[in-house]
């Protein structure tokens, strides 16, 4: 739930929205969790539902309880409910050159558009642009000279800015709609308005007392790509499309639209996710190949080609019957169930070669061909079985882990156990029909010379174990004693390694990306020139550094935004195999080369955002009424954290909030007719606009 309020202090907020919100929803069912914001000019209310319950319905009743309120401020615009669906954004392209904000913008839109007549492209968002406005800025002697107020001056604007139905009328001829069609769309339509109509037909326009432009919205939010004003196009996809197509989509769309694009724009391409998941499809599938592979090969050498050829078969079929299962259960072709096929990868066989195995045991004594099936089958269907119940035992848990998280990798266990499944009918009941109906016996020159192989080579290994292992295995058991006594040594050696410390024990790795990130938080109310300087100077220090490091291997580009009192510096580097340094080495250089900035809140270097390791190692909260209370205990923690060597990048959490004027009405004021609403409303038109 968000509502603006504009030109209000965070107190404001909090006491006439983000309290108010809380109060009307806090006594609904469904509700998890509610977590508030209340910022300068907007405040928040994040709700967290339960995970088993009708979202929206809940969503209605919360919007419902919204709708009811009627206690919110004048000036605060309407409530803004919305439930929250995670977008899945593709790639980014910044728009970029030294120009103008409306010729850059213009650009943008047109690109916009051009990509969207792609079949393959269904979705674009502009980043970091700033919405058009129109700006009509009334000298106070004007105001003064024609006894004209910025409220007055409002409403006549408004009132000839509509666009109306009428209804329609009835002829012989058909129905003729009926429309006041008087809408404004740009400064010259506005400047043409009449402000005063004399009775002697003296007429002054708007354009005659006023200053009536097209430009942006007054903020301090803008985002540049290598020293230059951008402007980015995030792309999603939507419904049936894949990372890998919209991707190759945007690609094929810009290589025929980059001869079009006004000199001096250049773009490119940021942040693709495809490539992690085309990294993912082909580990995947490289794993796969090399495990059929593998499987053929060694069982073929110490069993039979044939058996081992049916074996092998195992992997595909459990795969290709868990994707037949997997759309009924909710899981689609992702990061995470792509690694979950990769875990099941070196499982899922080991079943079929117990089972063939074992039913060319029974082969080898004589008996038949589907007489050996069954009692191979039949030997090792309990082992087998219990084997495959463990394994989905062993995944289960992670089905029933709550939260985000929880709808995140519940689909690990799924697709394991479904392929799990699969494995288990796979090599007890197709695995066996398939060896009852195939034959030992070679049935032409070349299959017979490779039989004879692998006939030499299993009778090789059959006289290594009766000859060298077994003789081992009897010596074991013999000295039972000492050889347990040696397995718990290895057992303590090991165990005393890690405890030592020489391998890291971590609750998350850490997981370096190909992009390192700086984040700077100026003091609430500091002049946009300071955070241009922060940028400038974070920008220059990458720069620097890389400079001295190989900035062609090393920097592929630098992005920068600036919101407010926030500026975040973003450098992407070149792929691991091109680079000289990694990811933590630019982020150190980095902090070396910019070294310590003064009067900041906080400043943050990051070369692992967005890997699972990433975000903060510690984050500790604190909570109290008192708000001096909160500042003092933020900090001391703060300064107590920053005694320890290997703790970096402290943010205490709080911001001071900008310096402030109250106005209060004298008796003087009252006696001439004013109230507190009047001198409010004044000011609030002169400096809020």
């Amino acid at each position: 739930v968000s509502v603006a309020y504009p030109g209000a202090s965070p107190e404001e907020v909090e006491q006439g929205i983000v309290l108010v919100v809380e109060e009307a929803v806090r006594g609904l069912e469904g509700i998890k969790e509610l977590t508030s914001t209340a910022a300068e000019s907007r405040g928040s209310v994040s709700i967290e539902l339960l995970a088993d319950i009708d979202q929206q319905k809940v969503y209605q009743e919360i919007k419902q309880e919204i709708d009811r309120i009627r206690t919110f401020p004048d000036d605060a615009e309407e409530p803004q409910v919305s439930l929250l669906a995670r977008r899945r954004e593709v790639l980014n392209i910044q728009l970029y050159g030294n120009t103008t904000e409306a010729a850059l913008r213009e650009s943008a839109e047109q690109l916009r558009d051009r990509l969207l007549q792609d079949p393959g492209i269904s979705q674009i968002d502009l980043s970091g642009a700033r919405d058009p406005e129109i700006h009509i800025d009334v000298p106070q002697e004007r105001l003064r000279a024609y006894d004209l107020t910025l409220d007055e001056i409002a409403g006549i604007i408004a009132a000839p800015s509509t666009e109306i139905p009428g209804g329609a009328v009835e002829t012989n001829g058909g129905d003729i709609l009926l429309r006041v069609t008087d809408r404004r769309d740009w400064a010259r339509e506005f400047a043409r308005i009449p402000v005063i109509s004399a009775a002697n037909g003296t007429v002054v326009l708007l354009e005659d007392i006023a200053t009536v432009r097209e430009t942006f919205e007054d903020s301090n939010r803008f985002t540049t790509y290598n020293d230059q004003r951008s402007i980015g196009l995030d792309i999603f996809r939507v419904g049936d499309q894949t990372p890998i197509g919209v991707s190759r989509a945007v690609r094929d769309a810009m290589a025929e639209i980059e001869a079009d694009l006004p000199n001096g724009i250049s773009w490119d391409i940021n942040r693709d996710r495809s490539e992690i998941y085309e990294q993912r499809l082909n580990l995947l599938l490289k794993n796969a190949c090399l495990g059929l592979v593998l499987v053929l090969l060694l069982l073929g050498l110490f069993l039979e080609f044939k058996l081992a050829f049916w074996v092998t078969m195992g992997i595909p079929i459990s795969f290709l019957g868990g994707l037949l299962f997997l759309p009924a259960m909710g899981v689609s072709i992702n990061i995470i169930s792509m690694f979950a096929f990769i875990i099941a990868l070196g499982i899922v066989v080991d079943d079929a070669i117990v089972a063939g195995e074992n039913i060319y045991e029974y082969r080898q004594r004589g008996h038949g061909l589907i007489k050996a099936a069954i009692l191979g089958a039949r030997d090792v269907s309990v082992p087998i079985t219990y084997a495959i119940l463990t394994n989905i035992v062993a995944f289960l848990p992670l089905y029933f882990v709550p939260g985000t998280m929880g709808k995140v990798w519940k689909a690990i266990p799924v697709v394991v156990i479904t392929v799990f499944l699969i494995s288990w009918v796979e090599a007890l009941l197709i695995l066996p029909a398939h060896l009852a109906h195939t034959r030992s016996a070679p049935t032409s020159r070349v299959t017979a010379r490779l039989h004879t192989w692998q006939q030499s080579f299993s009778a090789g290994v059959s006289r290594f174990i009766d000859n060298r292992y077994r003789p081992l295995l009897e010596l074991s058991l013999r000295w039972r004693g000492l050889t347990v006594a040696i397995g718990m040594a290895v057992l303590v050696i090991v165990l005393s390694y890690v405890i030592s410390g020489r391998i890291g024990m971590i609750l998350m790795p850490r997981v370096e990306s190909d992009r390192a990130v700086v984040t700077a938080t100026l003091p609430a109310g500091s002049p946009l020139s300071e955070a241009v300087q922060v940028q400038t100077s974070l920008v220059r220090g990458i720069r620097e550094m890389a400079a001295k490091n190989g900035a062609d291997k090393l920097l592929q580009g630098v992005f920068a935004s600036v919101d407010e009192n926030r500026v975040e510096v973003t450098a992407y580097l070149t792929p691991p195999g091109v680079r000289p340094l990694n990811t933590g080495t630019v982020t150190k250089l980095w902090r070396e080369e910019v070294g310590p900035m003064i009067g900041l809140e906080s400043l943050r270097f990051e070369s692992d955002r967005g890997g699972p390791g990433g975000g903060a190692a510690l984050t500790v909260e604190l909570s109290h009424r008192d708000t001096e209370i909160l500042d003092q205990a933020s900090s001391a923690l703060a300064e107590r954290l920053a005694e320890f060597p290997n703790v970096k990048d402290i943010d205490d959490g709080f911001t001071p909030g900008k310096e402030q004027l109250d106005f209060r009405i004298k008796p003087s004021g009252e006696s001439l007719g004013l109230t507190s609403r009047d001198i409010a409303r004044q000011v609030r038109n002169a400096f809020s606009g």
